[in-house]
């Protein structure tokens, strides 16, 4: 796979195949230098096509406000998750990867599960769809173990599970 920093359409479907066919390859093939204009880019047409579906299945009554929170909703969260991810592993096992580097592995997990996510009720087969492949990514790219792979993954989901359990009195409605 190319390392160069530009981002194109025909990278987009061909990550997309390679994922969707053979993610330990692909995530095996990833290069360490990736950095993160493809990821990202990746990530954003994933998620303007997640908000894209969410809006057609939904017709809220305010699309451009309600499409802004799936749009920010769908990157914010992969920004959270790899944040929290790179935090616990450093806590767990040093700097042994780059935040960049795992950055990519939740990107992509996120942006191929973001495209299926939509659909009503999916997100009981999408969400441990991603996590596993952020898992797979994990072991593929990184050399984690699987001991390692789910303490990581098993912490920064706890983490990120009490941390919005403590926000969500603060921004629900009084009554």
């Amino acid at each position: 796979m190319d390392s160069t920093q530009n981002f194109s359409f025909r990278f987009y479907f061909h990550a997309l195949n390679k994922i969707l066919g053979e993610p330990r390859r692909f995530f095996s093939e990833l290069p360490v230098d990736f950095g993160f204009i493809k990821p990202l880019g990746f990530l954003i047409v994933s998620s303007i096509f997640f908000t894209g579906a969410s809006l057609i299945s939904s017709m809220p009554a305010n699309p451009f406000f309600i499409g802004g929170i799936f749009f920010i909703n769908a990157v914010g969260m992969v920004l959270i998750a790899s944040g929290l991810g790179y935090i616990v592993m450093v806590m767990i096992m040093g700097r042994s990867v780059t935040f960049k580097r795992l950055f990519s592995i939740y990107a992509f997990s996120s942006g191929l599960t973001l495209l299926a996510a939509w659909v009503p009720f999916f997100i009981w087969l999408s969400e441990p769809w991603k996590w596993w492949l952020i898992g797979t990514g994990m072991a593929r790219a990184c050399g984690f173990s699987g001991r390692q792979v789910i303490l990581i993954i098993g912490l920064s989901l706890g983490i990120m599970i009490l941390f919005f359990w403590i926000a969500l009195p603060l921004v629900s409605p009084i009554k």
